[in-house]
């Protein structure tokens, strides 16, 4: 991966660990779903009267914004409601990257070596650590909602990967079209009609802030530059980089609530920074060894 797209990638990581934070603000005001509806609303209005269609069926478009808008951030809100804390879904929904590594392997043929699968190990035991120390509510019925979550933002990616869709930003301005009525009908499903009624009165400053921030920075820049280094990168090589994201969300809390970080998720940052590093660098690594004249 070129360094530009590193950088980039990196970039993301960060806003999107900030995102559950400036999410946690947003639901002080707002019903979660309601929340989420109106993220991917104003994600595709007016935008997409001004941007012209993707080069992929329709079906393709409103595949992924189910799997994406409702799949992904509607189960796992859905999650939340059940018992499972912010902090806990945010760790959990990354284990989206070793789902997307061993379905890219089965459906795109991409090859995984042995640095590959130390660095997994390693990033899934430093994972696991920063799981083991988040404070926070477990349900098992929640815990594998984010699961089947993560699984979907898998599935997203592939659809990306598989079809390429052209122009990128067009295509994730059209797809958040199919978002925003699903999650609605799931805000009624769970509290009725008074999250509705209620909307108007309870937006306030930092509901508007924390609407502002998901849907162009987060969304619309956020998912517009990871869905290019999708379509360009191996997803074995991307993927992986969406480990950072608790990290990030770890400094985010600190620098927003004041949250104590401690010195075991520290350790736990540094292994699943090692894990990426060996998973990102697997082919360099291996181009090396071949190379690598023998001795004796």
């Amino acid at each position: 991966m070129k360094t530009r797209d590193l950088l980039l990638g990196i970039c993301v990581m960060a806003i999107w660990g900030l995102n559950f934070s400036v999410i946690k603000l947003g639901l002080e005001s707002l019903d979660p779903f309601l929340l989420a509806a109106c993220r991917f609303l104003l994600s595709a209005i007016p935008l997409v009267f001004f941007v012209r269609k993707p080069n992929v069926p329709m079906a393709i478009i409103a595949s992924y914004g189910l799997l994406f808008g409702v799949g992904l951030w509607g189960i796992v809100t859905l999650a939340m409601q059940m018992g499972v804390s912010a902090g806990i879904a945010s760790l959990v929904l990354q284990i989206s990257a070793f789902f997307t590594i061993l379905l890219s392997a089965y459906w795109f043929g991409d090859r995984l070596y042995a640095s590959h699968w130390v660095g997994i190990g390693l990033a899934a035991v430093g994972l696991v650590c920063l799981l083991a120390l988040t404070p926070g509510r477990l349900s098992v019925p929640g815990l594998l909602l984010v699961i089947l979550g993560a699984l979907s933002w898998s599935v997203s990616n592939l659809l990306v990967k598989q079809y390429r869709p052209v122009p990128m930003f067009s295509f994730l301005v059209w797809s958040s079209l199919f978002s925003p009525v699903p999650l609605v009908c799931l805000a009624i499903l769970t509290e009725g009609y008074q999250p509705l009624e209620d909307f108007a009165a309870q937006v306030d400053g930092l509901a508007l802030f924390s609407i502002a921030f998901q849907v162009y920075v987060t969304t619309v820049f956020g998912y517009w530059a990871w869905n290019k280094l999708i379509s360009r990168y191996a997803l074995s090589q991307v993927a992986p980089l969406s480990l950072l994201v608790p990290i990030f969300g770890l400094l985010g809390s600190a620098a927003i609530f004041g949250e104590a970080i401690g010195y075991g998720k520290v350790l736990a940052a540094v292994l699943i920074l090692l894990g990426l590093v060996l998973i990102t660098s697997a082919q360099w690594i291996r181009q090396r060894s071949i190379l690598r004249p023998s001795t004796g």
